[in-house]
């Protein structure tokens, strides 16, 4: 019998180590169990688990003058302590008062001896199944967003005053109005761009007339709808799922379901009308100034006039070409608005999650609309 006592000095709690063999490892408590002594039984006690060879642990209460939830904490932990450590455990003389709070958190006061067996976890395999799994929610959420979309859509074309006319205007100042200078200046860039790589490629042979037809025909086609797509999509695209998220960390969106406001009625379809209706007339602004830009390159490098330039120009260009870009970039501006939002809705957590939305919003988005481009470009070939 070995008896050994700590915490001596303190005259609200006492451990007292009645027994410490191979067999059972005795510990009576005294005093205080409160939030005092919390932190001192922590110190003293958990080490002695850590270092004993006993097989079981037994904790007297008898001498416990005040128990009250830290004192039931206390005991949890140490509980769970003995049981990863394959200890049995249990409590003696336990008072009614000490009975009536473990009753609420149906603590039991014996545990079997259970073997704990530590198994080697595949790092790859976890991250495969991570990775799976969270590939399988956001999939289901898709689905659900475009669901609640579809309703909203068919709700508004039955009753259009449901629309938010103010709010789309404001989005629409946001996502066209402001995005002006950039996209007119990057058309101009890239029609200078076009056009040079387009007279060195082309002067071998005597084919500068070409310059004019190749550079409308690329922009108004292919390059003009992308390129605006790609620059709303770090502009606007990134703002919606910022704003979103926002919203939904700050639990406005829930505050908006609660007050009998559907979030995607009220939200997503202002913000994808803005964009589909503003995209077309950015890309009509970007197909002009990549225009201007080749028009300057031809007749300060190829000494082409300025008529016979831009009379090539819309020679090459047929109604169906110029519609063609401006559909692609109505999908691409559905595509934007609808991945912008859908990020939104799911940031979960902090700031850092709504960083994080709106980077995959605006990777995403891109993404999307290279990939709707290339089926297109295929399916035109096809037919």
């Amino acid at each position: 019998m070995e008896s050994v006592s700590l915490l001596k000095s303190d005259p609200q709690f006492a451990i007292q180590i009645v027994s410490d063999t191979a067999e059972l490892l005795d510990i009576h408590f005294s005093g205080r169990m409160d939030v005092q002594t919390f932190s001192s039984a922590k110190m003293k006690v958990f080490p002695l688990l850590l270092k004993t060879k006993a097989k079981k642990i037994q904790i007297d209460l008898a001498q416990v003058s005040y128990f009250d939830d830290f004192g039931a904490l206390f005991l949890i932990k140490l509980k769970q302590l003995a049981y990863e450590n394959n200890l049995q455990f249990s409590l003696q003389h336990m008072s009614d008062a000490i009975e009536q709070i473990f009753s609420v958190t149906k603590f039991s006061k014996d545990i079997p001896i259970i073997s704990i067996r530590k198994t080697k976890t595949n790092p790859l395999a976890l991250r495969a199944g991570t990775v799976i799994f969270q590939k399988i929610k956001a999939f289901k959420q898709l689905i659900a967003f475009l669901g609640n979309l579809l309703i909203s859509i068919y709700e508004l074309i039955r009753k259009p005053k449901l629309l938010r006319w103010n709010d789309t205007l404001l989005f629409m100042e946001s996502v066209g109005v402001n995005a002006l200078p950039v996209v007119g200046m990057i058309g101009f860039l890239l029609g200078i761009v076009i056009a040079f790589i387009a007279a060195t490629q082309l002067r071998p042979f005597s084919a500068e007339s070409f310059v004019a037809p190749l550079v409308s025909l690329t922009m108004v086609s292919e390059l003009g709808p992308i390129m605006t797509g790609i620059l709303v999509a770090g502009r606007s695209g990134s703002a919606f799922a910022a704003e979103i998220g926002t919203m939904m960390i700050s639990q406005e969106v829930d505050a908006l379901t609660v007050m009998g406001f559907q979030p995607t009625k009220f939200l997503v379809i202002p913000r994808m009308l803005a964009a589909a209706l503003m995209l077309p007339i950015l890309t009509i602004f970007s197909n002009f100034f990549s225009i201007m830009g080749g028009m300057i390159v031809g007749m300060s490098v190829l000494e082409i006039p300025y008529g016979a330039y831009l009379a090539q120009s819309m020679d090459i260009l047929s109604i169906f070409e110029v519609f063609w870009g401006l559909g692609k970039s109505v999908l691409f501006a559905l595509i934007i608005a609808g991945v912008g939002c859908l990020r939104g809705f799911q940031v979960r957590g902090g700031a850092d999650a709504v960083g994080k939305a709106a980077t995959s919003a605006v990777v995403t988005s891109i993404f999307l609309i290279i990939l709707a481009d290339s089926i297109l470009a295929v399916l035109r070939s096809i037919w």
